[in-house]
């Protein structure tokens, strides 16, 4: 591919290119030498699984190796015993070193459902971090100043209200930065939320006398409730090791705007194609439904193997009509910072009723289902996260999202 070719799949979905100038010229001097660009994103081992939202990064490594270039998965797991402080407003946790590698083995099992393991180099960067001692530790942290350290947004917040921030937290951006000396990486990827971090890296780079690498930064993936990054914590999450049938049905329950963001940062669907695609969903000549169907098995058989997506599907469709539930239905959304979600009022809202007291009516006549249980409270109200579906009688439902 021509270096603009290379560049049109490489921008996809990114946020940031930086420099993008440079990253032409690197590519340029790529296909003069036939000498492949060292690209690397690092990852650490927090916590055992992965999900969709990290895959964003690993799909974009497996780009580049589909452009012929050499790709370094680094495994933080020094790096994870510290807990990068990013976004964070209080010191993290220290993980032990068994909790660190326990959970580095499942990434390693992990990533190989994305990446072409024959052209992927897993590095743990304790390999030269634990080499680098006391004395050199103490030589990298001679390259940056407080200053520029508390120029980043969140040490800055913490600062000025009086948070505390340990010492340690300083050393991460440094030691995420001497990662990319020690792997000569001409690329780095990383979050919007790592910019200060890749750019560290940048500096690093100078300071050892190499070219510094380019930086893509990537969007950070809202999880199913279409606000908030897809996190575990939050229970928003696709996880990438959890039953096909689970990963199916949570893709069907994202909003028709969030599908075509999962297209562009998740799917292998080429730009073209998704651009046919948001065509059809315009005119009206593809359902929603469908196009999430279609999101759905490619998917799951990702990570569940080739076919398991057409048989989650199948399984999706029995599960409804078994249950006698109508895939296409009204829906309504709402946010918990629109105040207390009544059941009531969103099944008014969802076009179910002409008004609040006639939910209550239905709810104490005993005509009312929620994921198909029978209601009896008709002041019900809707507290957690997620979707669920309401069925007044046998034949009127509605989908109702609470993010």
């Amino acid at each position: 591919m021509s270096v603009a070719e290379q560049m049109a799949v490489i921008k996809r979905g990114t946020v940031e290119v930086l420099i993008e100038k440079e990253l032409e010229e690197k590519l340029a001097k790529s296909l003069s030498s036939g000498v492949p660009l060292k690209i690397k994103a690092g990852f650490d081992p927090t916590a055992p699984d992965l999900h969709l939202g990290h895959t964003v990064l690993i799909q974009k490594l497996r780009q580049f190796q589909q452009l012929g270039h050499e790709v370094n998965f680094l495994i933080g797991d020094f790096t994870g015993m510290i807990g990068d402080p990013t976004g964070k407003s209080e010191t993290r946790k220290v993980l032990t070193r068994e909790d660190v590698l326990r959970n580095a083995e499942t990434y390693k099992e992990q990533v190989f459902k994305i990446l072409d393991p024959e052209k992927t180099k897993v590095v743990f960067n304790s390999t030269w971090l634990n080499e680098l001692g006391s004395s050199g530790m103490i030589a990298l942290a001679s390259k940056c100043t407080m200053a520029r350290m508390l120029e980043r947004d969140d040490f800055s917040k913490r600062f000025a209200s009086q948070q505390p921030i340990a010492i340690h937290e300083f050393l991460y951006p440094l030691i995420q930065g001497y990662d990319s000396v020690a792997l000569k990486s001409d690329v780095e990827l990383g979050g919007t939320d790592q910019k200060f971090n890749l750019l560290m890296g940048r500096e690093l780079q100078r300071e050892w006398g190499q070219p510094p690498q380019c930086v893509l930064t990537m969007p950070l993936l809202e999880g199913l409730d279409g606000v908030n990054k897809m996190s575990k914590s939050l229970g928003n999450y696709i996880g990438i090791n959890e039953p096909a049938d689970e990963i199916f049905g949570k893709v069907m329950s994202i909003s028709d705007d969030l599908m075509l963001r999962y297209y562009e940062l998740l799917s292998d669907m080429s730009l073209a194609e998704i651009d046919v695609l948001k065509s059809d969903l315009k005119n009206h000549s593809l359902h929603p439904m469908a196009a999430k169907k279609q999101l759905g098995r490619e998917i799951v058989s990702r990570f569940h193997g080739s076919g398991a997506g057409e048989i989650a599907e199948e399984n999706f469709v029995k599960r409804f009509k078994e249950n006698e539930i109508p895939e296409d239905m009204p829906q309504v959304t709402f946010t918990m910072t629109d105040g207390v979600v009544l059941l009531a009022r969103a099944m008014t809202e969802a076009g179910l009723t002409k008004s609040n007291g006639e939910g209550r009516r239905a709810i104490d006549g005993g005509g009312v289902k929620l994921d198909g249980e029978k209601v009896s409270d008709t002041n019900l109200e809707l507290t957690a996260v997620g979707e669920y579906i309401v069925q007044i009688g046998k034949r009127r439902f509605a989908r109702i999202v609470v993010q």
